[in-house]
């Protein structure tokens, strides 16, 4: 038996470099040049295959067994976000208005800790193990993009596995949970018409911010009245524009928001009904309103045979496995899970005695490096036993 907790544990070292690495020189989506030369530098180093994909950012590597196999694959995102870091630490940002503040450096740490595990490794397990480096999840495209250029293929992979950063999570902790983990996200747009005219004649208007107001409030009554209160499901609008002055009535407003679900049923239903609303809140302001739903994210859906096969996988190991409820947040790794069959597991990186509570997101988040080394054990050992198995 390998002792993968162990072994990764002796990598911490490295691990916390490649950690910083990234986090001091943080780079947006489609722009993580110097974030993809360090994989490939790492990569090379383990003697794995780089399998350009057509793209300046991102990288896709092979580790190969000693005998043929099937194919698995674990996925890092690694872009950051367009937020101003205000840690104090000596590897904070180093970049104006950039910072990981989600954990993709932790993400790539734990990816490329792996495959040096089953690099170490390679004659006890056959088969093939595809590292997949993806640029673009915070903005989107990323995964989209990866799957068109047939990442999935050559060879097949047959299933595929993810860590994400939980700050909710102390470390030592392996969050996992078996079917709906994360929401399906659907961008929505709303663009209300009406009449302009002057602030002191109202009723020579056909008043769109009047509209937009009750639409917001329809929507949530909406919410709470006619969604079955155990289904989760949230709707929430960050931008609306509307008007050039005080005293001017416009002649539209727009509306830009999220619709947030966890069940595939409950999605198809709502959206539906949620334009059918808004056109008539519209009508009954004089107005004319019409919504489009521009952007989807599906649901991260962990598949029940995938999740019990991890379940069995990290029992008895150094790692807790704590039974991780739903959140309404988002990622593209559910891309992936439509085509096979996959698992985002959490990975806790809390840790309250060193202060390191901060959420996901937050420009005080931060992470407890001793995680690396538990999300670099967790994988390899993933990966080595679906080979295994």
């Amino acid at each position: 038996m390998i002792d993968f907790w162990q072994e990764a544990r002796l990598l911490r070292p490295i691990l916390t470099h490649i950690r910083r690495e990234l986090h001091q020189y943080p780079e947006l989506g489609w722009r993580e040049i110097r974030a993809t030369q360090l994989i490939e530098e790492q990569l090379h180093r383990l003697g794995a295959q780089i399998v350009p994909w057509g793209s300046m950012t991102g990288a896709v590597g092979l580790l190969q067994g000693a005998r043929p196999g099937r194919t698995v694959a674990l996925r890092a995102d690694i872009d950051a976000l367009p937020l101003e870091e205000h840690n104090v630490a000596p590897y904070r940002s180093q970049r104006k208005g950039i910072m990981h503040a989600c954990g993709h450096d932790g993400h790539v740490a734990c990816a490329l800790g792996a495959a040096m595990l089953l690099a170490e490794h390679a004659r006890l397990w056959r088969g093939t193990v595809k590292l997949i480096f993806q640029p673009a999840e915070e903005t989107g495209g990323g995964a989209e993009l990866l799957i068109g250029r047939d990442v999935l293929h050559n060879p097949e992979v047959s299933a595929i596995f993810a860590l994400h950063c939980q700050p909710e999570l102390p470390t030592g902790y392996i969050g996992l949970r078996e079917g709906a983990l994360m929401a399906a996200n659907d961008f929505i747009d709303i663009t209300i018409t009406g009449k302009s005219g002057h602030g002191a004649l109202p009723h020579r208007a056909r008043d769109p911010i009047a509209a937009s107001a009750a639409i917001l409030q329809a929507l949530a009554n909406l919410h709470f009245r006619g969604i079955d209160p155990l289904q989760a499901a949230v709707i929430s609008f960050g931008k609306i524009n509307g008007g050039t002055a005080r005293n001017i009535i416009p002649n539209a407003v727009e509306m830009e928001g999220t619709i947030r679900t966890l069940e595939p049923a409950l999605r198809t239903a709502l959206l539906p009904q949620v334009a059918d609303l808004i056109g008539q809140v519209a009508a009954a302001y004089g107005t004319e309103a019409t919504a489009s739903f521009p952007r989807h994210f599906p649901a991260v859906i962990n598949p029940a045979g995938l999740a019990g096969f991890c379940r069995r996988s990290l029992a008895g190991t150094e790692a807790k496995l704590a039974a991780s409820e739903p959140v309404m947040l988002t990622e593209d790794f559910a891309l992936f899970q439509q085509k096979i069959p996959g698992v985002l597991l959490w990975l806790g990186v809390g840790n309250r005695e060193k202060g390191l509570t901060h959420p996901l997101h937050s420009d005080r988040f931060d992470l407890d490096e001793d995680a690396l080394a538990f999300g670099t054990a967790a994988l390899a050992k993933l990966a080595f036993d679906y080979l295994d198995d």
